[in-house]
C-alpha cells in the first residue's frame, strides 16, 4: 500500500468514522510532522508508591508517543525553540503547561483533529510500568537502569549537564524509549490526594492546586526514576528538564 494512503487510513481508525474494531489497530503509527506512537491497550494496575498502591483501570486504549517531543517537532508547530540547549533530536524543554496545551491545540489543528492531548497520571505511570509491578518497567534492579535511562549515576565519573537525543536507549516492553530519565514529563492531571482513592476507573483529575509531572531526569538519581514518582509544580513552571510526550485518544 502507498505510505501516504496507509497513514491516512491509521488515521481514519484512530480519529472515528470507520466502524473497525479496536484490537485491528496499528501497533504504531506516524503522524504528518514525524512523531510515532504506540497502541496501549485498556487494562488494569497496580498505581502509586508502596505505602498508597491500589488497582487503577483504564477502560479505554490509547496511543502514547514513543518518545518526548522533540525540539525538531516542536519547532514544526510552533515556528520556535525554547529549549536552553538547542539539539534538534532532543526533547523540547523549558516549556510550561500552558505552553505544552498551546502546542497541542496548533499540533490538532494542523492534523484535523482534536484528539492529540496529554496522558493521565494514571494512563502515563501504566505505560511507563509497562505491565510490571517493579520499581522500573524492566524490573527493580537498579543497575539496569543504564541500559534504559539517562540519569545521575553517582558511579560515573561526571554528572550529565543536559538531556540526551531521544531514543537512544532501550525501550520498555511496549516500545516506548525514556519513560525513566532525560527529561521530566507533563501530564494531564491536577493533583488531588484523594482522588484515587475515591476512584478506581482513571478519568481527568481536574480540581487541586499543582499540575504533576513524571518519570525524572537526566539530573536526577535513580529514586526518582521510579515509575509511580510524582512531583508537584504550578502550571507555569519551567525547566530545562522538563518535556512532554503526547497522548492520542482513539475513538469508537
Amino acid at each position: 500500500m502507498n505510505r501516504y494512503f496507509f497513514y491516512l487510513a491509521v488515521l481514519a481508525l484512530i480519529f472515528g468514522g470507520c466502524s473497525e474494531k479496536k484490537q485491528e489497530l496499528s501497533k504504531t503509527y506516524t503522524n504528518g510532522i514525524g512523531m510515532k506512537f504506540v497502541l496501549i491497550n485498556a487494562g488494569s494496575f497496580m498505581m502509586g508508591s508502596e505505602s498508597e498502591k491500589r488497582e487503577i483501570t483504564l477502560a479505554e486504549s490509547f496511543y502514547l508517543g514513543a518518545t518526548e517531543v522533540t525540539q525538531e517537532q516542536w519547532e514544526k508547530v510552533m515556528n520556535s525553540n525554547p529549549s536552553k540547549t538547542k539539539a534538534a533530536a532532543n526533547p523540547v524543554d523549558s516549556v510550561s503547561w500552558y505552553d505544552v496545551k498551546a502546542f497541542l491545540s496548533k499540533l490538532n489543528a494542523l492534523e484535523n483533529t482534536t484528539n492529540y492531548r496529554l496522558p493521565t497520571e494514571a494512563e502515563w505511570e501504566y505505560a511507563a510500568a509497562a505491565a510490571s509491578n517493579d520499581t522500573y518497567s524492566f524490573g527493580s534492579d537498579e543497575a539496569e537502569l543504564r541500559k534504559y535511562a539517562w540519569y545521575y549515576n553517582k558511579n560515573d565519573n561526571k554528572k550529565l549537564l543536559s538531556a540526551q537525543a531521544a531514543g537512544q536507549k532501550m525501550p520498555n516492553q511496549w516500545g516506548l524509549y525514556d519513560m525513566h530519565g532525560n527529561v521530566w514529563e507533563w501530564v494531564e492531571t491536577v493533583y488531588n490526594k484523594d482522588f484515587y482513592a475515591k476512584n478506581k476507573i482513571d478519568t481527568i483529575a481536574n480540581t487541586g492546586n499543582a499540575n504533576i509531572i513524571k518519570g525524572g531526569s537526566a539530573y536526577n538519581s535513580a529514586e526518582f526514576l521510579r515509575s509511580s514518582v510524582r512531583v508537584l509544580q504550578p502550571s507555569s513552571y519551567k525547566a530545562d528538564n522538563l518535556g512532554f510526550r503526547i497522548a492520542v485518544t482513539i475513538k469508537n
